[in-house]
């Protein structure tokens, strides 16, 4: 690693290549592509939530502009399966068939040369449904006589999970608080929408695909299965992307029908989603519910936790990650970072009404962090403890690593505890305590709160073999070439959809070559031009993505060592590379000038120089690729006004630790960003759908986002435990800033309201949720009074 980090290597707070051209709007979106004879798509969209289609009429004037599923008769329905026992599955047929199963599933495709025409066209077809009665809440939707989202099955449940460890030893407990605690259903929201310009390129017989997603090859996977053509014959190009966040980790109805739409039209399609389809129609993220109970001694020791978690999953299985993998994924690490003996935990993913449910960032841990946490506050006021003692007491201890839990999780290394004390000495833990008692001259309360968490990264084979779904991360590869004036090309799989990977992998070349990132050039995001890759999710670019880059670089340091020692007459093992040169006893020479010789005057090489030159593709996988475990604390104080429910955030202070830092600003950036999603998460966005199943957010007017007003600077610190299997001890840390701020939060308002009685349990926490608990709260104690 270099020493001095203001250089441009590893470790390096270097400004981000690829924001010059996102700043000065000279990046490509899918809506910025133009072709000749491009025709725009608009969707016929199911009105209702559950129904059986009776007619599709479509008027003789536009019946060569409308496509019915009848007209996709040899395309496949989308399937994302998974291997665990007991998993139900279900087909998504990309224009619906017999049936419709939520508000805006795709029913006809129309094709204009403009959106305005097609939605024209779109507005005259008219449809027969038989309305059934919709399934919208996932607890009613579990019990018996409830409708069924697809008859064939017995019930409305994906998959349930159990595990059971020595819980009997836990009951005798003196401590047991048990709290029942949900998280409400949100849309993702990233700046740019998905958006689909396909064509078919006859000179190669190839169907492309821009299209704005994280996960190019995968996406070729799964269009493959459904068009029935080969992966070969389909090319996937991701542009620059605005934002992903999961919400453009899944293979789209969309997609599909635009493929074949393509194939058959002989011209360039596109479809861009506007903001009504995205919050009213496509997938959804985190509805949980949590039935919790935590067992403790008198002096804030856990003996154990047990819960019932049920996560509403939607109407079908996403492909790829299924719909098991949020309500699976609760079970096994709802323990976080915390060291017990004894728990047991059942899980439903539970099918209903609603658009599918994908993995937001966090995945299942900002809901498990959000329940456990609330929980853990709960047993500090039943101890009369404060809340950091209860957490330092139960914390894995830097001593222990690397710790298997009681989930058989593997955590690499850390110290919870030093990052605890760390964020209580960053947000002034006695100052705060202080101004608490000293009160607020408006009447307003003052709450600190608190939350820990613990995030899984990158996990590899050894993880997601034992899931049976469409996709299995392997080794992760990459290409690293010189081109014949000294710069470098960079290819890998995965995408960059804001991270800034342009910059941290062509920092990570530079540690091991030296060439500059500025020569750097990174292509991805198009199957056609970079090596084979689940994509970007879960964390794990810079650990997989950046092992690879540094897997490739070194193989090819060797190659230029190798010719360097020639042209320098001595022998290669007393040369080194450092700072792009190759250095011998005697004399040195750029790399620069090896890579011209290389391609302009080979004579000048050694004889049995390697033939593959200058050009390396290789493949990395950690030395155990269970995962890596970054972490944080975060620490929050709140002013909450009791009579109009209003929450001002007043100081936020995060210690995380991600390994060590490729780029300290590019992490800055990832935690600034999830913060702003964890206060969304906390205190705005709900997506709330009636009893018929319509949404009930459709416009950016009722799914309220946080804004600048809403997002105070916090306080960051960096601590940098590296991890022991990794390259460089980097791990992944893309989505921890959104994980912990809801449980942070509202363990903070629930502090402010604790002499009223009211306890939020509820996120979003909105003024409204806040006014009618302190109400009820007072009406409750006045008839204890009464009484």
């Amino acid at each position: 690693m270099s020493d001095d980090r203001s250089r441009q290597g590893v470790g390096a707070r270097m400004p981000r290549k690829e924001d010059d051209r996102l700043m000065r709007g000279r990046s490509q979106f899918v809506a910025d592509i133009r072709m000749a004879d491009m025709q725009d798509i608009a969707f016929v969209r199911s009105p209702i939530a559950h129904g059986r289609i009776r007619n599709i009429r479509i008027p003789d004037a536009i019946r060569d502009f409308v496509f019915i599923a009848s007209d996709l008769d040899s395309v496949k329905p989308i399937r994302a399966v998974s291997g665990l026992p007991g998993f139900k599955v279900s087909e998504q047929p990309p224009l619906a068939t017999d049936k419709v199963r939520q508000v805006g599933e795709l029913i006809a495709m129309c094709i204009a040369p403009t959106r305005a025409e097609a939605e024209d066209i779109a507005a005259q077809v008219e449809l027969d449904i038989e309305e059934l009665p919709a399934v919208y809440d996932m607890l009613k939707a579990r019990e018996p006589g409830s409708a069924l989202v697809h008859e064939h099955w017995s019930d409305n449940v994906f998959l349930e999970t159990f595990v059971d460890i020595n819980i009997a030893a836990a009951l005798d407990a003196p401590i047991k608080v048990s709290r029942t605690i949900s998280t409400s259903r949100q849309c993702m929201a990233p700046i740019e929408g998905r958006g689909v310009v396909a064509h078919f390129d006859n000179r190669v017989d190839q169907l492309v695909l821009h299209t704005a997603c994280q996960m190019p090859h995968i996406v070729r996977s799964g269009m493959s299965e459904c068009l029935g053509i080969e992966e070969g014959q389909i090319r996937i190009i991701s542009p620059d992307v605005g934002g992903g966040f999961g919400y453009k980790g899944i293979l789209l109805s969309e997609e599909v029908c635009l493929g074949w739409l393509a194939m058959r039209c002989g011209h360039p399609v596109r479809w861009i989603e506007d903001r009504r389809e995205h919050l009213s129609a496509n997938a959804n993220c985190r509805e949980h519910h949590y039935e919790i109970t935590v067992y403790a001694d008198r002096d804030g020791s856990i003996r154990g936790v047990d819960c019932e978690a049920t996560v509403d999953s939607g109407a079908y299985s996403a492909y790829p990650f299924s719909a098991c993998l949020e309500a699976a994924q609760v079970a096994s690490i709802l323990p976080g970072p915390y060291d017990f003996p004894s728990y047991r935990c059942r899980t439903w993913s539970v099918c209903s009404n609603k658009p599918p449910i994908l993995p937001y960032r966090g995945v299942a841990r900002t809901g498990v962090c959000f329940a456990l946490e609330l929980a853990l506050d709960a047993v500090a006021r039943a101890a009369n403890l404060p809340p950091e003692v209860v957490r330092m007491k139960n914390l894995v201890r830097p001593e222990q690593m690397p710790f298997d839990n009681i989930t058989k999780k593997h955590f690499d290394s850390g110290d919870y505890p030093e990052a605890l004390r760390q964020a209580l000495t960053a947000i002034d833990i006695d100052a705060v305590r202080a101004r608490q008692k000293a009160g607020e001259a408006d009447g307003r309360k003052i709450g600190f709160g608190l939350s820990i968490y613990c995030e899984q990264a990158a996990h590899g084979t050894s993880v997601y073999s034992g899931w049976g779904i469409p996709m299995v991360p392997g080794h992760e590869q990459a290409g690293a070439r010189m081109t014949p004036d000294g710069g470098l090309e960079l290819r890998v799989g995965a995408h960059s959809h804001g991270q800034g990977l342009e910059t941290t992998l062509a920092q990570i070349a530079y540690e091991i070559l030296g060439v500059p990132p500025a020569a750097t050039r990174v292509v991805h995001g198009d199957t056609a031009m970079t090596p084979y890759s689940t994509g970007t999710w879960g964390s794990r670019v810079m650990v997989m993505g950046g092992g690879a880059v540094a897997t490739a670089c070194k193989e090819l340091s060797e190659r230029l060592r190798g010719i360097g020692a020639h042209l320098l007459q001595t022998e290669f093992a007393n040369t080194r590379l450092e700072n792009g040169r190759v250095i011998g006893p005697n004399g040195d020479i750029p790399v620069k000038e090896i890579a011209r010789i290389w391609y302009r005057r080979p004579q000048d090489l050694p004889p049995g120089v390697h033939g593959g030159g200058l050009e390396v593709m290789a493949g990395y996988k950690p030395v155990r690729d269970s995962g890596t475990f970054s972490y944080a604390a975060h620490a929050v104080v709140v002013a909450v006004d009791q009579e109009i429910g209003a929450v001002e955030i007043l100081d936020y202070a995060i210690v995380e630790d991600g390994g060590t830092l490729v780029n300290p600003m590019v992490v800055d950036g990832q935690i600034l960003g999830g913060l702003a999603q964890g206060i969304g998460t906390a205190l705005l966005e709900e997506m709330p759908y009636d009893g018929a199943g319509q949404p009930l957010a459709s416009t950016f007017a009722d799914y309220l986002l946080p804004g600048a007003a809403e997002v105070p600077m916090p306080s960051i610190g960096h601590m940098e435990t590296p991890s022991p299997y990794t390259e460089f001890g980097v791990k992944g840390i893309g989505e921890g800033g959104a994980i912990a701020p809801p449980a942070a939060i509202t363990n903070a308002i629930n502090d402010a309201l604790r002499g009223t009685g009211a306890e939020m349990l509820v996120s979003p926490v909105t003024p409204r949720r806040i006014v009618e608990a302190v109400l009820a709260a007072r009406a409750n104690a006045g008839q204890r009074s009464a009484a």
